[in-house]
C-alpha cells in the first residue's frame, strides 16, 4: 500500500494542482479545461479517433527508432572505440545532434515527400544522433582493465569481442534505446507536422486550429502515458539482461 501511494501521490498532486489553477482563476478558466472535461473528451476521442492515432503515431516512431538504433549502435562502438576516428568525426556528430528535426522538415519534403516515409526520416534522425551520443560515451568508458585480463588469461581477440565487449555494451545500448525513445516521443508533433492525417501529433495540431484545448490535453497526455509506459517495460528488460552488474539500485 505504501508503493501504491507514493507511486500515486505525484499524479494526485498534479491533478489537486490543476483543479486549484483552474477554481482559483490564477489563469483564465477559459483557458485551463478540467481534468475531468478531459477526462470526458478522452473517453469520447476513445470511440472515434483515438485508438487509430496512438498506433499510427506509436508506428511511426517505432520504425523511426528501430531504423535510428540498428545504425546509432555501431556508429556509436565505432567512434567510442577508436579514439582517433572519434576526435575527428565527433565536431560533425555534435554539429548535427544541435540541428533541430523541425528545421530540416522543409528538406525533409523536398527529398522524401509527404508520405509515411518523411515522418519516419524525421523521427530516424533525432533517434539516430540521441543513440550515437550514449552509444560512444559508454563505449569509451570501458574499463581496458577488462581487456587486459582476458588477454592475460590467453583470450584471443574473437574471444575478447563475444564474452568481454559485447556483455560491458549491452547496458549501453539499452540507454541508448530509451533516450532514442524519449526523444522519438519528443519529436512526434514536429515529424506530423509534414501532411499527418493521423496520429497525436496531428490530433493536437488540428484541435489547436480550432481553439480545443481539451482535445489537445488529451493528445499530449497520450504521448506522455505510452513513452512513460514504454520506457518502463525497457528498465524492466534492462533489469533482466544486466542483472550481473552491479548496481546502485
Amino acid at each position: 500500500m505504501r508503493r501504491v501511494a507514493l507511486i500515486l501521490a505525484p499524479w494526485l498532486g498534479i491533478v489537486a494542482v490543476w483543479y486549484a489553477v483552474h477554481y482559483t482563476a490564477i489563469v483564465n478558466p477559459a483557458l485551463v479545461p478540467t481534468p475531468h472535461a478531459v477526462a470526458a473528451q478522452l473517453l469520447t476521442l476513445a470511440g472515434q479517433r483515438l485508438p487509430l492515432d496512438i498506433w499510427m503515431s506509436t508506428q511511426r516512431v517505432f520504425l523511426g527508432v528501430f531504423f535510428g538504433i540498428v545504425l546509432a549502435v555501431p556508429v556509436g562502438f565505432v567512434l567510442g572505440w577508436y579514439r582517433n576516428l572519434r576526435g575527428f568525426i565527433d565536431p560533425l556528430i555534435n554539429f548535427f545532434r544541435a540541428l533541430p528535426p523541425i528545421a530540416l522538415i522543409p528538406l525533409v519534403i523536398v527529398y522524401f515527400g509527404i508520405d509515411e516515409l518523411s515522418k519516419v526520416v524525421i523521427l530516424f534522425y533525432a533517434s539516430f544522433f540521441a543513440g550515437v551520443i550514449v552509444m560512444y560515451e559508454g563505449i569509451a568508458q570501458i574499463s581496458p582493465i577488462y581487456l587486459r585480463v582476458a588477454r592475460t588469461l590467453g583470450a584471443s581477440d574473437a574471444e575478447i569481442f563475444v564474452k568481454v565487449i559485447v556483455p560491458l555494451t549491452v547496458p549501453h545500448t539499452l540507454t541508448a534505446l530509451r533516450v532514442a525513445l524519449g526523444v522519438a516521443w519528443a519529436t512526434l508533433v514536429a515529424s506530423e507536422l509534414i501532411a499527418a492525417q493521423q496520429g497525436l501529433g496531428s490530433l493536437i495540431q488540428n484541435a489547436a486550429s480550432f481553439f480545443q484545448l481539451d482535445i489537445i490535453y488529451v493528445g499530449i497526455i497520450c504521448i506522455g502515458f505510452i513513452a512513460l509506459a514504454m520506457d518502463i517495460a525497457l528498465r524492466k528488460l534492462t533489469r533482466r539482461l544486466i542483472a550481473w552488474q552491479e548496481r546502485i539500485a
